[in-house]
């Protein structure tokens, strides 16, 4: 009803009333209101309907060493495709789950030849494509975090975030631009007054990434309504569905690999925060967990 932020005032106000009751001696109050506040933590809610769509969630355990070095592109692939399989007892419609950055591909076309031959496989974003529809096989959806560039004239000026869907013939039918960027990962805030002072992204790349619209649900036929959430996005209490539209399900590809021990936790955590406000299954997909 209220989320995260006022569950959170209500917990602090709930820790000071409870050690102000016994401050006072009083005893059976206290007493009292803990068991109360126990048994509203856990009474059972009940069980939301089961599923019937099958997916193929792939972790593939890519550190970002993997990910940044080109001649990883390719035993890359072959990992997440390996990983992709359908597995032989099953014929059914499914989605395969791919996390964040983990396709250096370029995956539409018109953008100048040069950024192709230095990232896409084949050179050719249909030749790309083709072969991640071989991958996912019949009656399967590919949904895969990679990126997108703003082009103008012969150079690219930005590039967005994004999470691509990919039929079974090696169509884009679907997407999603992230729009709770990073800064100092994704962009450079007030990069003209910073930039002069040396500072840049944290990140390797020089052009900004630009922001998507924010929620947005992604019809996908026989296979759901999903809605998508790239990485951190997850954290945005009441801020990660569309109201007017709402999803079957989540979809939130990442990479948690930067953030060492105690970062993919709280991250999970998070989301399965998002999961109980919404009311909605949430599939992480991350590039060396917690999926």
């Amino acid at each position: 009803l209220t989320g995260t932020y006022a569950l959170s005032g209500l917990a602090a106000v709930l820790s000071v009333v409870l050690v102000d009751q016994g401050l006072r001696r009083e005893w059976m109050r206290a007493g009292i209101a803990s068991a109360l506040l126990v048994v509203a933590m856990y009474w059972p809610m009940g069980e939301g309907e089961q599923g019937t769509l099958d997916y193929t969630l792939v972790q593939p355990d890519f550190d970002q060493d993997t990910l940044n070095d080109p001649r990883q592109y390719e035993p890359g692939f072959l990992a997440l495709a390996a990983l992709s399989a359908r597995p032989q007892h099953e014929d059914a419609l499914r989605l395969v789950l791919w996390p964040e950055g983990v396709l250096p591909d370029y995956l539409r076309e018109g953008y100048p030849q040069r950024y192709y031959a230095a990232t896409t496989a084949g050179r050719d974003p249909v030749f790309a494509r083709k072969r991640i529809a071989r991958v996912i096989g019949d009656d399967s959806l590919l949904l895969t975090g990679t990126i997108d560039l703003e082009v103008e004239g012969d150079r690219a000026v930005a590039a967005y975030n994004v999470v691509t869907v990919v039929d079974d013939e090696g169509r884009i039918v679907g997407g999603y631009r992230k729009a709770h960027l990073v800064p100092y990962g994704e962009y450079l805030p007030l990069r003209s007054w910073l930039e002069p002072l040396g500072l840049s992204r944290l990140v390797a790349g020089s052009i900004d990434f630009w922001p998507g619209p924010g929620p947005r649900t992604v019809d996908l036929g026989t296979h759901g309504r999903a809605g998508l959430q790239i990485c951190y996005e997850i954290i945005f209490s009441g801020q990660v569905v569309d109201r007017s539209d709402r999803p079957d399900y989540i979809v939130n590809p990442s990479i948690d690999g930067w953030f060492g021990a105690t970062g993919p936790p709280q991250h999970f955590a998070q989301a399965r925060m998002r999961a109980i406000e919404e009311g909605l299954p949430v599939l992480r997909a991350t590039t060396t967990g917690i999926s």
